[in-house]
This record gives structure tokens, C-alpha cells and sequence, in this order.
């Protein structure tokens, strides 16, 4: 079984969300301040569902749970493992850390750590994000939260259409206005809110913050971890970067145009998410804001049409 499987997105509103996913990405979003798209998840707070085909209406955590050709041996134990989204920052997220497996599986009911990664889909002049601190221990990171020093503590850096960034549980990090973002991660929603700015909900509270949680989890002092880039291909009609690999992920930026073929690099399933463009992969037609998984025995990729996709393997 080697047919493409297309995924339902599953969209969320946040309080920093805005409407970039149904302009940007044509999808069709509720009313509100959508702030994420799940597009593919068997996260429980928001599963996706296959749009196409024998498993048509399936959730993708009953094909892992019953279909283990789909995602080869190797990895049909456990939760599925990966979630992919996109990210729509209209407003500034908070100031942020996920934990580790170790420190989730504890403390949060036995959910997994969140390391994740962000490919920038598209960014206004001015963009920047918050990535890393500047404590140096965690006394000095308790004294600095304490004393509300938070132009102190927190790094900020531009940011460009393009750009990536490796995120690994215990960075500290936040996106900021006007950052559209493609974003692999473990399948967790367990997020520590270090600080907001003193937004309030809508009645009119403050939200809920985890500076314990977050001075627990969070890697002291700060470590530079963004990896090289490594070209796999690159031809006139395919290129192929690798942008990350690790124990969770290998993440794959592809740029296709006109006919080629791409063998994945790993003998398992590929997910795929379509950031450009339009075209074809193995006969069936894709465009920008399609999410789509590659069963274990594909293999072989064929690609028609100008496009642009961000592949993600296990």
C-alpha cells in the first residue's frame, strides 16, 4: 500500500493568532484569531483525519494503532511520534519552554517532551523571535524573572523568510509578530508559559504562567544548537537540504520544478507539507497547504509542478 494519504487540518485559536492561514494558505479557517494549523496530528487535543482513499474518515491514531504496514515495523509501538504545523503569529506568543520525555512523562500524565524545529515561511521587514537567555546560572535566572528583567534576560535576533531554527526541549523561545512558520515537533501540547507580557484572557484575567515548571526544565546557560545545513541534491529541477537530524526528526526542505525524483533517505513514512506552489508527487496533484503521509514501502518520491515542501521522517 503505497497510496499518498491526505490529512484533514485541524485548526486552533490562540490569543496571538490571526487570519495568514486563510489568506496565506487559502485553507478554511473559523471565525476568530486562528492562531495554528494541526496539519498533521494524532494528538488527541487535535487529531487529524484522512481525507482520501480505503481509509477515507479514518483518525491518523487508528491507523497507527491498526495499520502497521503503513508506518513499517519499527515504529508501530507507542504514540505516534511526530506533529507538524503551521503557525500563524500575528500577535507575539509568550515567552516559552517545553520539558524533556524524563521531566513530561513525570510531571505532565505521561505526555511526550517537546523538541520541535521552525522553517519561516514568510516574515514582515521587521520580524524577530526571542531565542535563548542570557543567565548564566539558575540563581541569576531566578534573580532576573524575579526582578521582571526580562530585557535582560531574554535574547532577541531578527528573523527572514527562510531562515530555520532548531528548538530543542529547554529553549527558551518565543515567536513574535508577523512570523508565518512551518513547525516539526514530538507530538506533545505541553508548553511552559515563563511570561506574557500581562495579557489578559477573554475575562479579563491573567494567564496562567509556569515559572517553577519553566526555571526547571530550561538548559542554564543557553546553548547554540542550530545545525549546518547539508545538501543531499541539487539539480536544476530538485533540491534538497536537509535541515536537521536528531532522535526525533530528520527534516528535509524541498524545492521542486518540472519533473525529478527524490528517493527518501529513511525506509519509513514521510510526512509532507506543501509550503509553495502546486504540482504533483507520485501521479496525485498537491498545492500549497495540502499535508499529506507517505506510507513506509514508498520510498520513491516523483515529483511534477513548481513547488516548494518541507518533509519530515522519524
Amino acid at each position: 500500500m503505497n497510496e499518498l494519504l491526505f490529512l484533514e487540518p485541524v485548526f486552533q485559536d490562540r490569543i496571538w493568532g490571526g487570519r495568514a492561514l486563510e489568506t496565506s494558505f487559502g485553507y478554511s479557517i473559523p471565525e476568530g484569531n486562528i492562531g495554528e494549523c494541526w496539519g498533521i496530528s494524532a494528538h488527541p487535543n487535535g487529531e487529524s483525519v484522512i481525507k482520501n482513499g480505503h481509509y477515507a474518515g479514518q483518525k491518523l491514531s487508528s491507523l497507527w494503532e491498526a495499520k502497521n504496514e503503513i508506518f513499517g515495523t519499527t515504529f508501530g509501538e507507542g504514540k505516534f511520534p511526530l506533529l507538524v504545523k503551521v503557525l500563524d503569529a500575528n500577535n507575539d506568543l509568550s515567552v516559552q519552554v517545553h520539558p524533556d520525555d524524563a521531566y513530561a512523562g513525570v510531571n505532565e500524565d505521561g505526555e511526550l517532551g517537546k523538541t520541535e524545529c521552525w522553517y519561516i515561511v514568510d516574515a514582515a521587514p521587521d520580524a524577530r523571535i526571542i531565542f535563548g537567555h542570557n543567565a548564566t546560572t539558575k540563581e541569576e535566572m531566578e534573580s532576573m524573572i524575579a526582578a521582571g528583567d526580562w530585557k535582560g534576560f531574554l535574547r532577541e535576533q531578527p528573523v527572514k523568510k527562510g531562515d530555520f531554527f532548531y528548538v530543542p526541549s529547554g529553549t527558551i523561545h518565543a515567536l513574535c509578530t508577523g512570523t508565518v512558520v512551518l513547525e516539526v515537533q514530538q507530538s506533545s501540547d505541553t508548553t511552559y508559559r515563563l511570561y506574557d507580557y500581562d495579557r489578559t484572557n477573554d475575562a479579563g484575567n491573567p494567564r496562567e504562567l509556569h515559572i517553577e515548571k519553566s526555571i526547571d526544565v530550561s538548559t542554564i546557560p543557553h546553548v547554540e544548537t542550530n545545525p549546518t545545513p547539508f545538501e543531499l541534491v541539487a539539480t536544476p529541477e530538485l533540491t534538497v537540504t536537509q535541515l536537521v537530524a536528531n532522535e526525533f526528526f530528520a527534516v528535509y526542505n524541498t524545492t521542486a520544478s518540472g519533473e525529478s525524483k527524490f528517493t527518501l533517505p529513511k525506509a519509513t513514512y514521510a510526512l509532507i507539507s506543501i509550503i509553495d506552489g502546486n504540482g504533483s508527487i507520485n501521479g496525485a496533484e498537491v498545492k500549497k497547504g495540502d499535508h499529506i503521509l507517505a506510507p513506509a514501502d514508498t520510498l520513491e518520491l516523483a515529483f511534477g509542478g513548481n513547488m516548494q515542501m518541507i518533509i519530515a521522517q522519524p
